[in-house]
């Protein structure tokens, strides 16, 4: 607690500094003082009921609030009320005007918030507050990183005794905790003990700025879940629903998780591990919440449990791991609402009556965005919202849009539960634009079916007597040639490795008669062949379309006929070697330059062959 300590003497002496050179802002006395903080959750909720008095001459109508800076900086939410009654007949009536303020002469160590109190408050009037806070990141994990093991320690700063310019006569704090086990906590006068809450006081006659620094530090099963960013896409659609999508980033901003995870230890039912960790988060949906949906982006996430009733849908959210300190989930929820429960007419507009923040119990939202998506056609948009947001306008296209749908953006930081109330989106709109996606779908269909029905009906053959067709006719002609030339080429090109199969045997068996034979078969094809190609290539010189490609081909039979007699030379060179028992190495070096020209010339019948293919 060395570090608690260090803290909290740092702060009471800047404090004692800069309370010294305070003014004082008026003859208000607060004759009592209650004040109750709710740390149950991971947001630090203080309610206060002020009974102020005005002891001056002057009548007053404006009451100043007043923080500690570090709970100023983390002020998410902030009413004041005034009351009328006692007991069970006390009644809170409507909210006061709160603004921050900053008045000349004060610490920078004290936040100040100005309250127009509903009439000015005369000389000896009473009049009774009620203030309602909620806080953030006011619960520091202590330690900041525990094990698998570890219970989550957090840590509260606050004061004993009320922070006010005014003086106090009576004043009492209760901080209500989420159990009884309590590590250590700042022990004054009159301070005791009642399961899990701690009282201190009551105090009197306190002087203005007093400041009596207190730390509290207990165990927080709470979830620390916050939204790091959170988008809330609502869609309207006069077909008569309310599309709703809400996208999270959320982070477990409790103590970190220290060394490595253990699933096994997380699972053990005997003795559970992890108490730091949150399983689970809690959905409340409006009543007639349909088609709900949960993923992320793997996927749809089977682990959630849906319960609904007439008042309310409860969506029990299980993410896919277990979040501890520090851990990040990535995921989408959906639902659908029914239009008639949101959207109402008024003074000729319809307004869009639907809740402002997560529907997420106890989370905390660092930046929250709302994208409220009108239908196509609104206009004289505006907002209403009970509390100040950032506002601007979009355009979202989507199917069937022409001038794209207006969409209404709200942006807000540091959101708690308390700011989910209901804002309205005002607009007009008018019935006619209902039907133009229906109109655009049936001209659609109908231009599609008229198309059809010409495409059936009309005839887009072309004549037989046109030219068109004729050379049509004629180039498929020329097609055809060219596929029975390149055959023959093809068979002739078998004939020639058929001839040099020959050769190969002739080499291995030494038999001159069979490999005579094979030349002379051989011979007699290829001169078959020949004639099958004279015609072919008449018939091809005589088509105009094909004056490019007959020189070509012409090329292919000229080289494969130079191929044949090249071959034939080599047959003849090696029997004749073979017949005067001359040397295979002397056989070789006589063939040598013929073998070179055969080579040289397959390539080129191969390249000509790949070429009419491509024709």
């Amino acid at each position: 607690m060395k570090k608690t300590s260090s803290v909290v003497d740092l702060l009471l002496l800047l404090l004692a500094i800069n309370v010294l050179a305070t003014p004082a802002f008026s003859d208000l006395v607060l004759s009592k003082v209650e004040r109750r903080i709710d740390v149950t959750s991971q947001i630090a909720r203080v309610t206060k009921t002020l009974k102020v008095v005005n002891s001056g001459s002057e009548s007053v109508s404006e009451f100043t609030l007043t923080f500690p800076k570090f709970l100023g900086n983390n002020l998410a939410y902030l009413t004041v009320s005034h009351s009328e009654g006692k007991g069970k007949a006390k009644r809170s009536l409507a909210n006061l005007s709160v603004k921050e303020a900053h008045p000349k002469g004060t610490p920078d160590s004290i936040s100040f918030y100005s309250v127009s109190l509903p009439k000015p408050l005369s000389k000896g009037d009473t009049l009774t507050l009620e203030v309602v806070a909620a806080f953030t990141n006011v619960l520091q994990p202590f330690p900041e990183k525990i094990t698998q093991r570890d219970i989550h320690l957090v840590m509260l700063q606050e004061s004993a005794q009320y922070l006010s310019p005014y003086v106090v006569e009576s004043q009492s704090l209760s901080i209500k905790l989420p159990n009884a086990r309590i590590e250590s906590y700042t022990k004054l006068e009159n301070t005791k003990v009642q399961g899990s809450e701690i009282k201190y006081g009551p105090y009197k006659n306190l002087a203005q700025y007093s400041y009596a620094p207190i730390v509290v530090h207990f165990e927080s099963k709470a979830a620390f879940a916050v939204a790091e960013k959170l988008v809330r896409e609502i869609e309207v659609s006069h077909w008569g629903n309310v599309q709703v999508t809400e996208h999270y980033n959320l982070v477990h901003r409790g103590a970190q998780l220290k060394g490595e995870f253990s699933r096994l230890e997380y699972q053990d039912r005997p003795n559970p591990q992890g108490v730091s960790a949150f399983r689970h988060l809690l959905a409340r949906l409006p009543p007639r919440a349909h088609s709900i949906y949960y993923r992320d982006d793997i996927g749809n996430i089977s682990t959630s449990q849906m319960q609904s009733d007439s008042k309310k849908t409860e969506l029990l959210i299980e993410p896919r791991f277990p979040l501890f300190g520090g851990w990040k989930t990535f995921f989408t929820i959906g639902y659908g609402l029914p239009l008639g429960d949101f959207l109402f007419a008024s003074e000729g507009k319809r307004f869009l009556d639907i809740s402002f923040g997560s529907p997420m119990i106890d989370l905390v939202t660092e930046k929250l965005i709302v994208q409220v998506v009108l239908p196509e056609g609104s206009k004289d948009i505006s907002v209403t919202t009970p509390f100040d947001v950032k506002q601007s306008h979009e355009i979202k296209y989507s199917h069937l849009d022409i001038a794209g749908r207006p969409v209404v953006v709200l942006e807000k930081n540091n959101v708690v539960p308390d700011h989910n109330q209901n804002i309205q989106v005002y607009y007009k709109f008018s019935n006619i634009n209902l039907l133009s996606e229906p109109l655009m779908l049936i001209t659609g269909f109908f231009v599609l079916f008229i198309t059809c029905i010409i495409y059936t009906r009309a005839d887009f053959s072309i004549s037989k007597s046109s030219a068109a067709y004729l050379a049509k006719l004629q180039w498929d002609e020329v097609l055809a040639t060219l596929q029975e030339v390149q055959n023959i080429i093809q068979k002739c090109v078998a004939a020639h490795d058929k001839l040099e199969a020959s050769l190969r045997d002739l080499s291995r068996t030494g038999d001159i008669q069979t490999c005579k034979a094979a030349r002379k078969s051989t011979d007699s094809f290829l001169k078959d062949l020949s004639k099958e190609l004279r015609p072919l290539l008449a018939s091809l010189q005589s088509f105009p379309s094909a004056s490019q490609i007959s020189p070509k081909v012409e090329e292919l039979v000229a080289k494969e006929k130079e191929l044949q007699e090249k071959l034939m030379a080599k047959h003849t060179t090696v029997v004749e070697g073979y017949e005067k028992k001359s040397s295979g190495r002397d056989i070789e070096n006589r063939i040598a330059s013929q073998q070179q020209k055969i080579m040289a010339l397959r390539q080129e019948v191969d390249d000509l062959l790949e070429f009419i293919d491509e024709i």
